[in-house]
């Protein structure tokens, strides 16, 4: 009779083991990513700081002879490495409408909801202070959440956090990030060239009907994506959207299927014990190739790349995105600066009045209903903490703005995000009930 812990896990925990994972992830780069804007923000205020920014600019080339990229540190962490990081985002939002809250539009409809009003009423109260001013294109900063840190401020507040109010905030992000993609894709494009669209899609065609062959080698996707990426840098559409599109392409089932993989597993065990006359090793490489590949398919792809990609993510590219791109010099009256104060005012303001706003309306027309364990008054402490909008607030304040402007509005993430976590931290302290650990 076989162990308990040889027994397959219920559904409910499969399902929820992407979740709890990408959430410990989270939860600790949150705090690498705080030490690193720490970093960037000490350096870029120092006797070093010249040289510090002088680094970031400091320019490399990639190619083979006449071909070739040659750009800044700065370009190529925001162009290329933020492609990566946009890439998991997509598989993120893939996964979520697959197997999580997006999938049922029951439970879809107030994350959705909050998203939505978490980007419009900041995006508002930012027109508002500033249209028709310097600076006005920089309405889509503080739209998006920053998942990271929202997160590891969650784990600070321990097992009193509902898993629903995690699963909320989780969902809330992935939604508003892909809402910030397509601000991205629509708004901050410019000289489009239809040519490169065209090569683009080619190579999307060629993506999809690989997927559909059954072709599985990550390199010959490597190849591929590559191409689009160079397609999308010279279309006029920032190339980190590519990375998007290609994490939404991603299979979501796998090859393999449960019962085949035990099928597969035993024919080897059969086998290996049937052939106990001593034949020679390589006798038996096409069965153990045979179990590789299904041990290997028998995970989607989009799980076994997000698995693979995300510490990375989390651990290198947005720290290292976090030390190029949080280094502003800080001076006294910064934050009076107009920029500064529309950023952080649609933070601090904006975030918690949209989302709670329009979680509201969604609960009394009866589209959707708050999770277990979350009151309003929660979900406004919820509300505060999704203000924290550092990574694809910088990332979209460096496409619309630039000079004075771009070092304000920096100034602006960093401030609101910060008095957006305190709020939110001390009201969902005040509100919800202890648990035991």
């Amino acid at each position: 009779m076989d162990s308990p812990s040889r027994l397959p896990d219920p559904p409910i925990r499969r399902l929820a083991r992407p979740f709890v994972r990408f959430l410990q992830i989270e939860s600790a780069s949150g705090v690498v990513l705080l030490i690193c804007t720490a970093a960037a923000l000490g350096l870029a205020n120092s006797p070093w700081a010249e040289a510090f920014r002088g680094f970031w600019q400091t320019h490399l080339r990639i190619g083979i002879g006449p071909w070739g990229l040659d750009e800044s540190l700065l370009h190529w962490v925001n162009d290329a490495l933020m492609t990566i990081f946009f890439f998991v985002v997509g598989l993120e939002i893939k996964r979520e409408i697959v197997a999580g809250e997006l999938r049922d539009p029951k439970k879809a409809a107030l994350p959705v909801m909050a998203a939505l009003g978490g980007m419009i009423a900041p995006a508002s109260i930012y027109w508002l202070l500033l249209g028709g001013q310097p600076g006005a294109s920089g309405w889509g900063i503080p739209m998006a959440t920053d998942i990271a840190f929202v997160v590891g401020f969650l784990a600070l507040l321990g097992p009193r956090v509902p898993f629903g109010l995690k699963i909320l905030l989780l969902s809330l992000a992935i939604a508003d990030d892909l809402g910030a993609v397509l601000v991205i894709a629509v708004f901050y494009s410019t000289n489009i060239s239809l040519g490169a669209l065209l090569l683009a899609a080619l190579g999307f065609g060629v993506t999809y009907f690989l997927n559909c062959l059954g072709v599985r080698r990550v390199a010959i996707y490597v190849v591929v994506g590559a191409f689009i990426w160079l397609a999308f840098l010279k279309s006029g559409i920032h190339p980190t959207v590519a990375g998007v599109l290609l994490g939404l392409l991603t299979p979501a089932s796998a090859w393999v299927g449960e019962r085949a993989l035990i099928d597969v597993v035993a024919d080897v065990l059969n086998s290996l014990r049937a052939d106990q006359d001593g034949k020679p090793e390589y006798h038996h490489r096409p069965l153990l190739g045979q179990l590789e590949m299904a041990a290997r398919e028998s995970t989607s792809p989009l799980e076994r790349l997000e698995a693979s990609l995300h510490p990375w993510v989390a651990f290198i590219i947005m720290p290292v995105f976090a030390l190029a791109n949080a280094g502003v010099s800080i001076e006294l009256g910064a934050l009076g600066h107009p920029v500064a104060l529309g950023v952080a005012a649609g933070l601090v303001v904006g975030k918690p009045l949209g989302i709670l706003v329009f979680s509201w309306l969604a609960v009394s027309v009866g589209l959707a209903r708050l999770p277990s364990g979350v009151t309003w008054q929660v979900m406004l402490g919820a509300g505060c903490l999704a203000g924290i909008g550092f990574t694809m607030s910088l990332f979209v304040a460096g496409l619309a703005l630039d000079g004075e402007l771009l070092d304000a509005s920096k100034i602006g993430t960093l401030a609101g995000s910060a008095l957006s976590a305190i709020p939110g931290c001390i009201l969902l302290l005040a509100f919800l009930p202890r648990r035991a650990a």
